[in-house]
């Protein structure tokens, strides 16, 4: 998925969830370690065979000279395979860290800076340009971390690792690697452009060469295909992805914020039976924020995903956004901070035990204080990246808080009394 949870977004990231759709989910992905490699052919032998498939492929000689030869697997990418979430999330954490104040305040000015861009692909695509520049907004705090090598690292070395020591997995890895290869014949980019996460996710919107290849779109017009740059191909073509994918259905709502009757029937919350707004009506379920529904006969399903928490009637284009990284949480953020950037409000039940979502002015002195007592928070710009997260756990631990890792209310109060 995404790099080891840079300021862009969380940890999910980390095992970049749609890299793993054609190989049977994260579980899957457990990473070969070092008997694995060592049972694995020599790298000499499983290159020379493998040229043999880039060749059938039709890759040229040329490109497989270039990028080949000479290249070294960059085997760190078993350890990141491997290593666990550093901190585990309750999903209101979650989603206060993804839709987040910084991104809602720099998602309304892209939204102004880029409103062509997004008009045209929400013409072409027919799909929302608030989910698209949400999508944009989580995958890579708008494009702002994709060449930061801090994050990110050279694709092509750790898709031959990956290809060559992860033998469970080699046939998924090998076909990534030749992906990234054709995108080279092709002249789409270069070995050197070609940065991302450990498992091959690139650009704004954290495309693994597959995606790139068969989903990406030549929007801007100078006739190559890049995630990286200027963001038209990569926004157009993730909207692309939901469209055809994802299977996207212009003026159906994601869904929205519900609120049910006193002693509602939970087993109806069973997140898999559909039934139209005007039912879930005639079931005393309403629009938490009073709203009445706008389209009664669309089919939504009913999730409560925390017991005693917001409820949540999920309509077909939440699917669509589930394709494009199977998790609910990560689906959930998208269409809430779509929501936001439009201009509506957070959620109106809170989670219980939850926070509020803490001010872009809290969250940099919740840093600023991490820094001054001699934690490093990676800079004090208002987003929560993974140093920010390491300095908050640090200070949690020696003031024998519950250490969680989380940059909230609870914490800056502590800060506030002098740690």
């Amino acid at each position: 998925m995404r790099p080891d949870d840079p300021k862009s977004a969380g940890p999910d990231t980390l095992t970049r969830r749609r890299l793993l759709l054609g190989v049977g989910g994260l579980a899957a992905v457990a990473a070969a370690p070092a008997a694995a490699v060592a049972a694995s052919p020599s790298f000499e032998q499983w290159r020379a065979a493998f040229r043999a498939k880039a060749l059938r492929r039709g890759i040229s000689e040329a490109t497989w000279d270039r990028v080949m030869t000479g290249l070294k697997p960059d085997t760190s990418v078993y350890a990141l395979q491997r290593a666990q979430p550093e901190f585990q999330e309750a999903l209101w954490q979650y989603l206060n860290r993804r839709v987040s104040d910084w991104r809602i305040i720099t998602g309304r000015q892209r939204a102004v800076e880029q409103k062509a861009l997004l008009e045209r692909i929400e013409r072409e695509y027919r799909v929302d340009r608030f989910i698209v520049l949400a999508l944009w907004g989580v995958e890579s705090s708008y494009g702002d971390v994709i060449d930061n090598r801090k994050y990110m690292r050279p694709v092509l070395p750790a898709l031959v690792a990956l290809a060559w020591g992860e033998p469970r997995r080699r046939a998924y890895w090998e076909q990534e690697l030749l992906n990234a290869l054709v995108i080279v014949d092709r002249g789409w980019g270069t070995p050197q452009e070609m940065i991302g996460s450990w498992a091959g996710a690139m650009g704004h919107t954290q495309w693994m060469p597959e995606v790139w290849l068969n989903m990406g779109v030549d929007f801007d017009g100078d006739g190559r295909i890049s995630p990286f740059g200027r963001p038209d191909d990569a926004l157009a073509g993730a909207a692309r992805y939901l469209l055809q994918r994802g299977k996207y259905q212009q003026g159906e709502a994601w869904g929205c914020e519900a609120r049910l009757p006193a002693g509602f029937n939970s087993r109806l919350a069973d997140r898999k039976t559909y039934r139209s707004y005007a039912k879930w009506a005639e079931l005393g379920v309403t629009r938490a924020d009073g709203a009445a529904f706008a389209h009664p006969g669309h089919q939504v399903r009913l999730a409560v995903p925390v017991a005693g928490g917001p409820a949540f009637l999920i309509g077909r284009n939440f699917q669509s956004i589930y394709s494009y990284n199977p998790a609910f949480s990560y689906a959930l953020a998208i269409v809430h901070l779509a929501d936001r950037l439009r201009g509506r409000g957070p959620l109106v039940q809170p989670f219980p035990g939850g926070e509020r979502t803490p001010t872009l002015a809290e969250v940099q002195e919740i840093q600023r204080r991490l820094t001054a007592a001699g934690f490093d928070t990676d800079g004090t710009d208002g987003r929560v990246g993974r140093d920010t997260m390491r300095a908050v756990a640090a200070f949690q631990r020696r003031t024998g808080m519950e250490v969680d890792g989380y940059a909230g209310l609870k914490v800056l109060a502590r800060l506030r009394q002098g740690g």
